[in-house]
């Protein structure tokens, strides 16, 4: 009988060990651990809005945008506070939340499929960030939601059909992101269902179909294919212009925009069955007694649960602590285990070098011809193919971070959406960790730069017919960038260094230079990600290109008078370009002064055009409403490009060299 009670109260004290572990292990509460790791994602606070929320605190109800009902945090609204990060996913397991508004802020990766836990939420607003990757499936699992905005992001991949099963839904804003694929819906008509299975596959091809209640909808500016679905008819025309849609009546993407947006097949819904099986442990007989037998199962049991419960909770809140990367964290013990943010739908379409290869046609990497303190270019030829530019980033493994992984997967995405004759076309990339490797791969304009041949070979090669067409070509190419896609692209420092000439002197925009944006002096340590100095990662340079067109207008007024007087932008001994060329600028007699000395001739036509668009530039102020479509229609159409004029421009040269002589 003692043994019995003995055995009795080890038991006892193991079951209060593993309630104890259990209570240790839960004292943060689920809002608290939610909302911490939220913050532990944001690596940018710039107004502090998150300066308030202390995980020490067991009431988050009184931080900055978190609005409670009881103990329940019901909304979080973090909108238009520039904050810069992650979305973790263990803010999804705020059970109670109805409000989720984080609109206009900075936020990138993807949207994580844990959204699909918030059962009351109703109200989700994730507009105007930079979040991308596709909409996840489990979006479909928000049965309460009737409010959803992702407007102004990155989104790829297809609208999920899931979207249909939201029966609350009233307003649904998807607009000017890059989703491809069909709008799902169909005709309800004839539809019979025998099995579950056959009413699952049919309720995905219905798509929006299903959903009676929706009354605002925006699909405009992505690239979707195929037809409004009928049940959808009853939506504004401009819900779906800037698409890819064969609809007259609404302005939809050029046939070049939308080459690369095959119509594609939604696919059927597959409901997967998992048989259940019940095990059955059929127990020998005993000559304990009955009471005993019990008292030492149920004891067991209990036991066991509370342990089982305890291992659980505590391996859970540790895979959660350590699921977020926090690429800006990086402890130099760690380096074995770095993990990287990587979206695998961000490159899928870009061409993925291996770095032998590119070694072989970089003759061993020998062939160098630039540098600069964050890269090394090689010029190469690949076995069959172009020659190539190939960009290499200088920057040691234990200095990579997550962070700037995924500015570089961003920045590989962005240039390789550029296709056009007067912009450098990105071939592909490299990604490699034995040896560390992150290169970018352009075809090669084998001429070299605006730059060298103005200021280098003495313009001698520049005829004024070939300069002209310099320009338009310039002109051209950022007409392209800034208003013929979307989302716009403006290049980063916009100087002759940054256009390329091919064999032909077709000039080539190619933004190299945007690479040195990622790094910055800074005395946080912490953050560091190079040895030399404090160097660490510009918070803006994931918040997408800085699109600054007006810029890029001024600069290329700049551009035209170092084209045209051969002079560099800013001279030590003749001061700013700009500055000595006002005085030329208003007064059409002194104009010509302006004029490279190399020239033997020129037209004075040309010239007056080139002034009027350099004035423009260079004054532009920010109300004004001029592009680069209206200064690229005006060189255009008043300056003489053609062999006819090169043909007089040679004969006039010859002719004031044989007078000269």
């Amino acid at each position: 009988m003692k043994r019995l009670m003995g055995f009795v109260w080890f038991k006892v004290l193991l079951v209060s060990l593993g309630m104890f572990i259990a209570t240790c292990d839960a004292n943060q509460p689920i809002e608290v651990h939610a909302l911490s790791m939220f913050k532990e994602g944001i690596f940018d606070d710039p107004l502090l809005v998150l300066s308030s929320w202390n995980a020490l605190d067991s009431d988050p109800c009184n931080w900055v945008g978190v609005s409670c009902s009881g103990d329940q945090v019901t909304k979080l609204n973090i909108s238009g506070s520039s904050i810069s990060g992650f979305i973790a996913r263990e803010l999804f397991q705020l059970a109670s939340l109805q409000e989720l508004i984080l609109h206009g802020n900075k936020l990138i990766g993807s949207i994580p499929k844990e959204i699909g836990l918030l059962k009351n939420l109703k109200i989700l607003d994730l507009g105007m960030n930079q979040i991308s990757g596709p909409i996840p499936h489990e979006i479909g699992n928000l049965v309460s939601i009737v409010i959803i905005n992702l407007q102004s992001n990155g989104l790829t991949g297809q609208l999920p059909s899931e979207l249909g099963n939201l029966k609350n839904l009233l307003e649904l804003r998807l607009d000017r992101n890059k989703l491809r694929g069909v709008v799902p819906g169909a005709n309800a008509t004839g539809l019979v269902s025998n099995t579950q299975g056959m009413f699952a596959a049919n309720a995905t091809r219905l798509g929006f179909c299903r959903s009676s209640s929706l009354k605002v909808a925006d699909f405009s500016y992505n690239f979707l294919v195929g037809s409004i679905p009928k049940c959808l008819g009853y939506l504004p025309r401009k819900s779906f212009q800037g698409n890819c849609l064969p609809i007259k009546d609404i302005k939809q993407r050029t046939p070049e925009q939308c080459a690369g947006s095959p119509p594609t097949k939604s696919k059927t819904g597959e409901t997967k069955h998992h048989p259940t099986t019940n095990g059955h442990n059929q127990q020998s007989s005993s000559s304990k007694p009955a009471w005993l037998l019990a008292l030492e199962v149920t004891t067991g049991v209990m036991v066991g649960a509370l342990f089982l419960v305890a291992i659980l909770t505590t391996a859970h809140r540790c895979k959660n602590r350590s699921s977020i990367i926090i690429p800006w964290k990086k402890s130099s013990s760690d380096k074995d285990h770095m993990a990287f943010y990587a979206d695998p739908n961000m490159l899928k379409d870009v061409m993925r070098y291996n770095r032998p290869e590119l070694e072989v046609a970089c003759e061993d990497f020998s062939n160098i011809i630039g540098s600069s303190s964050d890269s090394l270019v090689y010029k190469g030829n690949l076995k069959g193919g172009p020659e190539i530019a190939v960009i290499s980033l200088c920057i040691k493994e234990e200095h990579w971070s997550g962070y700037l992984e995924l500015y570089y997967q961003k920045e590989v995405a962005d240039l390789a959406r550029l296709n056009h004759e007067n912009t450098g076309k990105l071939l592909g990339y490299c990604i490699e960790n034995a040896p560390f490797t992150r290169m970018l791969v352009f075809e090669y304009a084998s001429n070299g730069t605006l730059y060298e041949h103005l200021h280098y070979e003495e313009g001698c090669q520049l005829s004024w017919t070939r300069r002209m067409k310099i320009v338009i070509g310039i002109a051209k190419g950022l007409k392209y960038l800034h208003t013929e896609i979307e989302p716009p692209f403006t290049i980063s420092e916009l100087n002759s260094s940054a256009v390329y000439l091919t064999e032909d002197f077709s000039p080539k925009l190619v933004d190299f230079e945007s690479w040195k944006s990622i790094l910055t002096r800074s005395e946080n340590n912490s953050r560091c990600i190079s040895s030399e100095g404090a160097l660490c990662v510009l918070p803006s340079s994931l918040e997408g290109r800085h699109l600054d067109i007006q810029g890029n207008i001024y600069a290329f007024g700049v551009l035209l008078l170092e084209i045209i007087s051969g002079r560099p932008p800013l001279c030590k001994d003749k001061g700013c370009l700009v500055d000595w060329a006002r005085d030329y600028l208003d007064k059409p007699e002194e104009m010509a002064s302006v004029v490279d000395p190399a020239l033997k001739h020129f037209r004075e036509e040309d010239l007056k055009v080139i002034c009027e668009v350099v004035s423009i530039c260079i004054h532009l102020r920010p109300r004004d409403q001029v592009s680069m479509q209206d200064l690229c229609a005006i060189l255009e159409s008043k300056i003489d490009t053609s062999v006819a004029s090169e043909l007089k421009a040679s004969s006039l040269a010859w002719a004031e060299l044989a007078l000269s002589s």
